[in-house]
């Protein structure tokens, strides 16, 4: 059974530091894409940062860039987003995401992600 299940979200104050975790199981880690995205109510879910399976490239939505890190721990089966000095409008639902083809996409049930003071 495949599952994806995020932890680490919560309240964080901007300027502030958070990570968040996606730990991967039923499904061969390695050999899949890996991306973090976020969605807030009325609005599209958005792409904020994606991984190649080796860890050899990263994209990252203009909005994050220099301050949210995507990395991968593929002995861990794990994904990881380092969210730093984050601001009011990255509150979100975050979601992780495995893709492997347009085929096997699987997403993770989401964490919340509140910035404020």
């Amino acid at each position: 059974q495949v599952q994806l299940v995020e932890s680490g979200g919560g309240l964080v104050q901007p300027g502030g530091s958070l990570r968040l975790s996606c730990v991967a199981s039923g499904f061969t880690f390695s050999s899949y894409a890996m991306s973090w995205h976020r969605q807030v109510p009325g609005k599209e879910r958005e792409l904020v940062a994606a991984i190649t399976s080796t860890g050899g490239s990263t994209v990252y939505a203009d909005s994050v860039k220099g301050r949210f890190t995507i990395s991968r721990d593929n002995a861990k089966n794990t994904v990881y987003l380092q969210m730093n000095s984050p601001k009011p409008e990255d509150t979100a639902v975050y979601y992780c995401k495995a893709a492997r083809t347009l085929r096997y996409v699987y997403w993770g049930q989401g964490t919340q992600v509140t910035v404020s003071s």
